[in-house]
């Protein structure tokens, strides 16, 4: 393992503004490249269920979809093993110690182990398939995607040690290439089997799962050029390395494995509580209400695949700002800095408010005309996209202080936050779905999140800190700005729902536009003329608020 001597580690009293700026700015190539994707991936269902038949088939392609995607995600986890986030916590560590040696050490020696975890992960989950599949259509599904899993841990080694660097753009847009390249192919073989060779949906659905490693191909092919592109770069920070630490081999691979399991559990979070429903749903709703399988394939493609793809363009706000926070935070851990902690943790929750909260309350108030343009008009849809915008939120804080907990070093923490919310969902799920039909599975989610988040949260206030009561006042301040855009908007489609049919896609896109421009003008207008987005963003934003005549 490694020794490491005392230095002192001299801090700017401009140390917290300029630890912000990072913060914001890494935050902002994030989320863009993020939003983008997530964006692109929820956009092309636009061109793609129409090649696939009708609302009914759709709702069943998407079901056997989310279903692929569920699995897949769990194995990506497990190839990965969490090395990207601890490669990314662990170079800033020793970057900030002037140990770029090391970092490149750790670099090198995850590449292999993620060779390693990838064939093994892959090859499990292509010949296990038949053990775990719930039908026999599923199986292909998951031998498609097995492809994708043998290749993505390399696209996410590159994404760890840029990030351990803080350099976010490569990351940002290697994701942005990566979904290109995805929904091109998904799209073209989509087109081909459904539309000239006349195939039945499920051709076209693994054809459309395997355009992951089509993605993650020309990902690589992206932070590739970027490494080569920087490695003089990082040549001469090796070069310039104090080399005051010694870190042997067997203690990299230790270092490395020991900081990468958490990010296993942890990372998966949001999967395993949609692996739950994936698992539970099909058994338990039949014992409450009269429902044929093929309503209950419906069903949950309505609100494991329908809403959350829509919903994940919200949470991927939260994403972004948990891999910018992780190397900030273990930098700041490196240097024992608790005051730069505690501010960090601040700005990060004060950044999830004023972004996060604005953002489910917006899709919750156009939730009609942006399922209808999705996916058709269908009430059940648009009331699930209804309540699962408002749960994004818990989703979406547990994503972030999941993250913050991890580059504090607290992982034992939390990981047994997360069994503690897994055990509420596990235990809610039967009642709740006898309660509430097709909402069930979310309304248990939302309490697992709930118990996962407020034990996190007490946790970093007990052992760090952090500025509450500014904190709540601000939330305050985004809640009820937010809940007067909430309700703005909703008007707004309601009232435009009355002169245009909002059934068709078509007007269903007017609205939706209309709609968005009225919410962004007023939120926006809210936390600019009080200074609010000044306080919590920075000084830059005053800018913004010049150039619009904003007093």
């Amino acid at each position: 393992m490694a020794q490491e001597t005392n230095r002192p580690h001299a801090v700017s009293p401009a140390q917290s503004e300029t630890s912000r700026d990072t913060f914001v700015r890494g935050s902002a190539w994030i989320t863009a490249g993020s939003v983008f994707s997530r964006i692109l991936g929820a956009v092309y269902i636009m061109a793609w269920l129409p090649m696939i038949g009708n609302a009914e088939t759709g709702n069943l392609a998407n079901a056997l979809y989310g279903k692929g995607y569920n699995i897949y995600s769990i194995f990506l986890m497990i190839s990965t093993a969490g090395i990207p986030g601890a490669i990314a916590k662990q170079v800033a560590h020793y970057n900030t110690l002037n140990e770029y040696r090391i970092g490149q050490q750790l670099f090198k020696t995850g590449v292999r182990i993620m060779a390693i975890l990838g064939v093994v992960s892959a090859a499990i989950m292509y010949f296990a398939a038949p053990l775990y599949a719930q039908s026999p259509e599923e199986i292909p599904v998951y031998h498609a995607l097995s492809w994708a899993v043998l290749i993505i841990p390399f696209l996410s080694i590159f994404r760890g040690y840029f990030q351990g660097f803080s350099e976010m753009a490569p990351s940002a847009i290697s994701q942005v290439v990566e979904q290109l390249a995805r929904v091109a192919y998904l799209l073209g073989a989509t087109f081909v089997i459904m539309k000239i060779n006349h195939g039945h949906y499920q051709e076209a659905v693994v054809q459309s799962t395997f355009a992951a490693f089509i993605g993650a191909l020309f990902g690589i092919l992206v932070l590739v050029w970027f490494y080569l592109r920087q490695r003089p770069k990082i040549n001469r920070l090796v070069a310039q390395s104090d080399n005051e630490i010694r870190v042997s081999p067997r203690g990299l691979v230790i270092d490395i494995l020991r900081q990468a399991l958490p990010f296993i559990l942890i990372g998966s979070g949001i999967t395993i509580f949609q692996l739950i429903d994936q698992y539970t749903f099909f058994r338990m709703l039949p014992k409450f209400f009269i429902v044929t399988k093929k309503q209950m394939e419906i069903y949950f493609g309505i609100f494991n695949f329908n809403s959350n793809k829509l919903v994940m363009i919200v949470i991927s706000f939260a994403a972004a700002l948990a891999v910018a926070a992780v190397p900030l935070l273990s930098a700041a851990y490196a240097r024992k800095d608790r005051r730069d902690m505690s501010a960090q943790i601040t700005n990060i929750l004060q950044l999830f408010l004023i972004i996060m909260v604005p953002s489910a309350f917006g899709v919750a108030a156009v939730a009609a005309p942006l399922y209808t343009l999705f996916y058709g008009y269908d009430a059940l849809g648009i009331s699930v996209l209804h309540l699962n915008a408002f749960t994004a939120i818990l989703s979406g804080l547990f994503t972030v202080l999941a993250a913050v907990m991890q580059g504090l070093y607290q992982n034992k923490r939390a990981m047994g936050y997360l069994v503690v919310g897994i055990a509420t969902k596990l235990i809610l799920q039967y009642p709740m779905i006898a309660f509430f039909n097709v909402y069930g599975p979310l309304v248990s989610t939302g309490l697992g999140m709930l118990v996962t988040c407020l034990l996190m949260l007490g946790s970093l206030l007990r052992t760090y800190g952090f500025r509450v009561k500014q904190t709540a006042r601000r939330m305050m301040g985004i809640l009820a700005f937010s809940v007067l855009m909430y309700l703005l908007t909703a008007t707004a489609v309601n009232l435009l729902s009355l002169v245009m049919n909002p059934e068709r896609k078509i007007y269903a896109a007017v609205i939706l536009i209309i709609a968005v421009v009225i919410g962004i003008a007023v939120y926006g207008y809210l936390i600019l003329r009080t200074r609010l987005a000044d306080r919590i963003i920075g000084n830059r934003i005053s800018g913004l608020r010049r150039r619009l005549h904003i007093k």
